[in-house]
């Protein structure tokens, strides 16, 4: 999962604390490279998200491409959701509600050699 500064993490996650300064890095720089390196099969955020900061969600969105599936969740439920993840990666970013659990899965960039 990858938050913004103000997230309040769960205590039993491990968080990986890269805020550098007020909205550095911003949690979409932070997903960009972890799309160049990951699987991702689905991305989760909340419904907020999109209504109270719209170009953040495109943004997010965007990152992934279409082939990623946006599944949308009340705050309160992202919250809740949170207590799950393997870690957090806490960012800089002040954008409200700029949090996205990120699923992992095989995905299409896996090589599998013929027999």
């Amino acid at each position: 999962m990858v938050v913004h500064a103000g997230f309040a993490t769960p205590n039993d996650i491990e968080v990986v604390d890269i805020s550098l300064s007020e909205n550095t890095p911003k949690v979409t720089e932070v997903l960009e490279v972890l799309g160049q390196f990951y699987s991702v099969e689905k991305i989760i955020i909340a419904n907020e998200t999109k209504m109270h900061n719209p170009s953040t969600f495109v943004s997010i969105k965007n990152i992934f491409k279409e082939k990623v599936k946006v599944q949308l969740v009340n705050h309160k439920e992202l919250k809740k959701l949170s207590k799950n993840v393997k870690a957090i990666i806490r960012t800089g970013d002040f954008t409200a509600y700029g949090n996205v659990i990120i699923v992992s899965a095989a995905g299409d960039r896996w090589f599998f050699e013929s027999l």
